[in-house]
């Protein structure tokens, strides 16, 4: 057993850095322009977006990726991710600001000092389960501005980053992968498959909540590990200035001042919420939303013009690795287009399906969706690009369509906790100053196990025909 657990420490351990690992992912995809055939669906519009159209794939004339190519797929993969970029830079304007006031420094220590250090454990749960009621009802890249309070609240706990990212990032991601409403996976897949919408809730649900409660038992026991042996904590070495309590926790009292920045975060988000829900604003209505945020947190707090500029360049400073890792990771989007595979790769996959008995299908068919998802990490997009060869396939293969939905979700929400082609995933951890090395290497062993309950959860599925 300790010969088992020495071999599986050592291979966490020879997990390369987030850039390096990155690069290998572009030189291999490059190869693999090389090695498939390029290959393309008919597509046609519905409501404005690119459908497949099932049965109509062939192969086109090969466009191999150079070495030039290769690195001007890196400017061109920023230019396609410049939105994201600039919400990780803006959000960590909006927060820069908020930590200058000392609004969310105080707020986080009253709250602990209020709750008492004897109940760490369950404002961890709660915590997590919080974080990952917003990733349900809220959305993804919408919650951005809340991970840095995370961090913050996990360093007052005893903490370290990593288990920040554990709380919000970790759940979140969960949260909105296996939500019972997400619009961009179930919504999609549920028009595309001619079903009620977000039909089918109540498998969804109790699987969401039974991942979160994974989540919350695994974010208590790293914490009671690193709490033994401050050794094993994987965020040493990390960034925490600026995000730990200055001083002992029964100081702290929130200020009139601390209240006005508190209400103005308060009322963005629920503005932000309101013009997504009823306006459609998405990343750069967000972005807009933080920058005012911004502004007037530091209007409040009687910051002068130099206070606030030094502010503004100081958290840029801060954010700026993780806006360049979303510009980064999403060049490896631009090689798969470039290079014509993404197609071929969907193909090849649903022809593996052929044949399989029905359990194992289910299976594999959740397990090839986690594959694609590292080539087309948006959930709609990759349910418009596989669910019309997919949901055929399925019913082929004697799976109903709200099944083959299920194995969708679950191959694509669980597999966004480790991909590093995600821009969303990548400017979270940012947010919290993670890697995604070290990220890897901490939710790597409660993946394995969600995973495990999932499956489960599609072979419940299919046993009571789940429609």
């Amino acid at each position: 057993m300790t010969k088992s657990r020495s071999s599986i420490s050592s291979f966490f351990s020879r997990i390369p850095h987030a850039i390096t690992m990155l690069f290998g992912i572009i030189i291999l995809v490059t190869v693999l322009t090389y090695v498939l055939p390029a290959g393309t669906y008919e597509r046609v519009l519905i409501d404005g977006r690119s459908a497949v159209v099932p049965n109509s794939y062939k192969t086109i004339a090969s466009t191999p990726v150079g070495l030039l190519d290769m690195f001007k797929a890196i400017p061109l993969g920023f230019k396609a991710a410049v939105e994201i970029i600039f919400i990780v830079l803006a959000g960590g304007i909006m927060f820069g600001f908020m930590e200058k006031s000392k609004a969310v420094e105080n707020a986080v220590g009253t709250l602990v000092k209020n709750l008492g250090l004897n109940n760490k454990n369950l404002i961890i749960v709660l915590m997590t389960f919080i974080y990952g009621l917003l990733g349900v009802t809220v959305g993804y890249e919408n919650n951005i501005a809340m991970v840095p309070i995370a961090a913050v609240l996990s360093l007052a706990l005893g903490g370290d980053l990593i288990l920040a990212a554990g709380i919000s990032v970790g759940a979140m991601t969960i949260g909105f992968g296996l939500s019972p409403i997400n619009p961009y996976t179930v919504g999609t897949g549920h028009k595309l498959a001619e079903l009620p919408m977000f039909s089918g809730a109540l498998l969804r649900s109790i699987l969401c909540l039974t991942a979160l409660g994974a989540m919350a038992f695994y974010n208590v026991r790293y914490f009671k590990k690193i709490s033994k042996d401050p050794t094993k904590s994987l965020g040493i070495g990390l960034d925490m200035s600026e995000l730990q309590l200055s001083k002992p926790l029964g100081e702290y009292r929130l200020t009139k001042n601390n209240w006005m920045v508190i209400s103005i975060f308060i009322l963005g988000l629920l503005f932000i919420l309101y013009g997504v829900f009823n306006w459609h604003w998405y990343i750069n209505e967000l972005s807009a939303v933080f920058l005012i945020i911004a502004l007037l947190c530091g209007l409040v707090s009687k910051m002068d013009a130099n206070t606030m500029s030094e502010t503004v360049l100081r958290s840029v400073a801060l954010a700026a690795p993780g806006a360049f890792m979303v510009g980064f990771a999403t060049s490896i989007k631009v090689l798969m287009e470039m290079g014509n595979i993404g197609d071929t790769i969907s193909y090849q996959l649903s022809l593996m399906l052929e044949g399989l008995p029905l359990y194992a299908s289910a299976i594999a068919m959740s397990v090839s969706q986690s594959v694609i998802n590292f080539f087309i990490p948006s959930g709609s997009g990759q349910a418009l690009a596989t669910l019309p060869v997919m949901l055929p396939l399925g019913e082929s293969l004697g799976l109903s369509r709200q099944i083959t939905i299920l194995a969708f979700q679950i191959g694509d929400g669980l597999s966004n906790l480790v991909n590093p082609t995600l821009g969303g995933l990548i400017a979270m951890l940012s947010m919290c100053r993670v890697p995604i090395d070290r990220w890897i290497r901490f939710i790597f062993p409660i993946l394995i196990s969600l995973l495990g309950i999932a499956f489960l959860a599609l072979i419940v599925a299919v046993a009571t025909n789940y429609s």
